[in-house]
């Protein structure tokens, strides 16, 4: 046996097994290097979920409002594929409710002209009258239709929102297993879900604010051009140094968020770490609590001086730009009675023509606040989108063709696989024949392919190179999903599904409520759960989680139990354990290997055993040992032995440990 690359001939035991080169350790600095402010985590990557958080604040005018048009466009094609008639109905009236308020405002000029009219005041008020009823007529059905936008967006949003989370978890959960093992990917899922769900539901509302806003500005402007065509150049001068003022205020707003959301997750690194139950007993044995306190602390304190940096922004810009805007208005208010004096204007045009810029400046300020939050909130439902049209080129095969419901063979013919970004091969040219009957176990070091050779015949994995071949066809033919369907899974870390204790070996058939009671009772059995199930309160309906009302908590051992035995309900004709009982006690693991191994074979299932407890695979019919992704010895238990290689060499080491000669003992 060739000696790994990173050992030498001297490195080796008497057993013949390598071991791992020893590096040598300098001191360490006496300090921790930290940031600025002295902080420890200050050197956290940006968070999957902050990245366009801000962004608004970075954006031109010109940036936000060439946009909008397409954001809007969006937001429609979702809303119009969600639910048509609900959407044609919110257009209609937020439309509708824009030209009652322009109607509003025409009525009440009429009002005013009347009331400042000459004559006595009794027939004055009795003019007006009509117009006031108008008044109040108009106000009416634009509240009633301001409440038919509201009843249409209540119904269309989650409605939005839903179809979106379900089409993202559909997708989500079928996409390639190599997918999922990606970084980068899980990020963008986990983004998509956190924040592009949540503001596409909000989008809708904000849309609708907006184009509330713009419209009410379009119909003031053009109240105030009907009063007198050089009014509406005295528009800009009152309501531009609000939006001004608005637009800083907003931008403050944004670049304060990102800063304070650094912070926050400074923070919560140690909220997380004070509040865990899994470092709650060596927090306590170590006496952490006040080094993680303190610092806790003094972050709590930089998120508080930042909340106030931001108060005090926002009341200074508010200030810098109600005091402009006075300017602002004082000009328009000042150009308003020169055009009086000259009789330019008649005085009731006048007043009017204060009430509609005093609309203006309302609807600016609202419009300019929604366009920021609109414009950031759209990158998020952008970002969403994208994803899922990603997902959607990353789900696994469908072909039409079903693997089939019973395999008597299944063959790999040089099969080779490498994980994405990885320039080695996890399997390089490997060759087997499993036959249904039998019972096949793969042995080897840690990485050596063992795991990734039972995922390729599992359909979880595509082969790079080869042929996988079940009773002669080819697995690439067949829908990934079938393939799965036909393969039980067992993993040394189990889900731990928080169901009742039935349910945790139903979902292997794909379901959560529907059973077969006696295939239950003998999974159960075979596998070492019926003891685990039948000491619980509730038995077959008791909750596996403490997150929930009377919820047990099982060890790791007994989830072991509960898995093999979810494996072993689903009945499919191939059955993978990858270390199936590796948390189990002695006993318990003789038991399951008892029933799964050494019991009666069924004759249509192929069994595949992947174990560094060289003991439980003695009696598989076949032994494969892989090294560096490749098969490097196969046979019997005994015809391994006698070869004397490297299954050999595993196997007296793991025996001396248990031939151990015993110490003298001293009687006391």
């Amino acid at each position: 046996m060739s000696a790994p690359l990173n050992s030498s001939p001297t490195d080796e035991t008497p057993a013949g097994v390598p071991r791992p080169r020893e590096k040598s350790l300098g001191l360490p600095p006496a300090s921790l290097e930290t940031d600025i402010d002295g902080d420890i985590t200050g050197d956290l990557k940006e968070a999957y979920w902050s990245v366009y958080d801000g962004a608004a604040a970075s954006a031109t005018v010109g940036q936000i409002l060439g946009r909008l048009p397409r954001i809007v466009r969006q937001v429609g094609r979702l809303a119009w594929a969600t639910d048509r008639w609900a959407t044609v109905r919110l257009v209609v009236m937020q439309l509708a409710s824009a030209a009652m308020l322009a109607f509003g405002l025409v009525a009440t000029v009429g009002v005013v002209q009347h009331v400042v009219a000459a004559g006595p005041t009794p027939d004055r008020i009795r003019a007006a009258a009509p117009q006031l009823v108008v008044v109040v007529v108009v106000l009416s059905i634009r509240a009633l239709l301001e409440y038919g936008v509201s009843v249409a967006q209540a119904r269309l949003t989650p409605k939005i929102r839903t179809a979106l989370e379900r089409e993202f978890l559909e997708l989500t959960a079928h996409v390639r297993l190599e997918v999922v093992d990606n970084a980068d990917w899980h990020d963008e899922a986990y983004r998509a879900r956190d924040r592009g769900l949540f503001y596409a539901r909000q989008i809708v509302g904000q849309i609708i604010t907006l184009a509330s806003s713009l419209l009410g500005l379009v119909g003031t402007a053009g109240v105030i051009t009907v009063l007198h065509p050089l009014l509406i150049a005295l528009l800009p001068l009152s309501v531009l140094p609000v939006g001004a003022a608005a637009v800083s205020a907003a931008r403050a707003r944004f670049h304060s968020f990102k800063r304070w959301n650094a912070l926050q997750r400074r923070v919560n690194v140690f909220s997380w770490l004070l509040l865990d139950r899994d470092s709650a007993a060596e927090l306590r044995s170590d006496t952490a609590q006040h080094a993680l306190l303190a610092e806790h602390h003094r972050l709590s304190e930089h998120i508080a001086d930042e909340d106030t940096r931001l108060g005090l922004s926002s009341a200074r810009l508010s200030l810098i730009g109600q005091a402009v805007g006075g300017i602002g208005t004082g000009i328009t208010y000042v150009a308003l009675c020169a055009m009086l004096i000259n009789e330019w204007l008649p005085l009731a045009a006048g007043a009017g023509a204060v009430l509609a810029i005093q609309s203006s400046r309302s609807s600016m300020t609202q419009a300019v606040q929604v366009a920021h939050l609109v414009y950031e909130h759209a990158m998020w439902v952008d970002d969403l989108l994208r994803f899922q049209d990603k997902c959607r080129k990353l789900l696994p095969r469908r072909t039409g063709l079903t693997a089939p419901a019973a395999v008597k063979e299944i063959q790999l013919r040089d099969v080779s696989y490498t994980y994405p970004g990885s320039e080695t091969s996890a399997l390089d040219g490997v060759s087997m024949t499993l036959r249904a009957g039998t019972t096949v176990a793969f042995v080897g070091l840690n990485g050596s392919g063992k795991s990734t050779a039972s995922r390729l015949i599992a359909g979880l994995h595509d082969p790079s190179k080869g042929v996988i071949l079940w009773d002669g066809v080819d697995v690439m033919d067949m829908d990934s999903e079938s393939v799965q369907s036909q393969v039980a899974t067992v993993l040394q870390d189990p889900v731990h599904f928080p169901f009742p204790a039935l349910a945790n070996l139903t979902v292997s058939r794909g379901t959560l409520t529907e059973a077969i009671p006696e295939r239950a009772l003998a999974a159960a059995r075979a596998s070492g759960a019926e003891a685990v199930i039948a000491s619980l309160p509730s038995t077959w309906r008791a909750v596996l989680s403490k997150r929930f009302r009377d919820g047990q908590e099982l060890s790791g051992g007994q989830w072991a139990k509960i898995a093999v035995g979810r494996g072993l309900y689903k009945e499919a004709p191939v059955l993978l354990l990858d270390e199936p009982t590796a948390s189990m006690d002695p006993k318990a693991e003789h038991a399951v290997y008892q029933a799964v191994l050494r019991g009666e074979h069924r004759a249509d299932r192929i069994t595949v055993l992947i174990s560094h407890r060289l003991a439980s695979v003695v009696d598989c019919h076949m032994i494969y040992v892989f090294d560096q992704g490749r098969i490097i010895e196969s046979g019997t238990h005994h015809e391994l032995m006698k070869l004397g290689g490297e299954y050999a060499s595993m196997f007296a080491l793991q025996a001396a440990g248990y031939l151990a000669s015993a110490p003298e003992t001293e009687v006391r």
